[in-house]
């Protein structure tokens, strides 16, 4: 049996940081979708972690944010946030 692991999974990291990049700026889930060519639904999907998301799906999602795909999957995305 595999043990619960004490940091959060890529998956769900990726999801942390794209809730919070997307509400930085202040944008909704429907617009980011829409600039991504994704659905609302899955785009809140995503953001949950309830989503397996595809890789191309990533990129889709941070070229939409403007942003590189690795600052989405960085554990540590939120920290450097917070003090610039």
């Amino acid at each position: 049996m595999r043990k619960a692991s004490a940091q959060a999974t890529p998956r769900l990291v990726f999801a942390r940081n794209l809730r919070q990049v997307r509400r930085l700026r202040d944008l909704s889930q429907e617009a980011l979708a829409l600039q991504a060519g994704l659905s609302r639904t899955y785009v809140s999907e995503v953001e949950r972690g309830a989503r397996n998301i595809s890789i191309d799906n990533m990129g889709l999602l941070a070229e939409a944010l403007g942003m590189p795909l690795r600052d989405l999957l960085d554990a540590d995305l939120l920290k450097r946030l917070a003090a610039s």
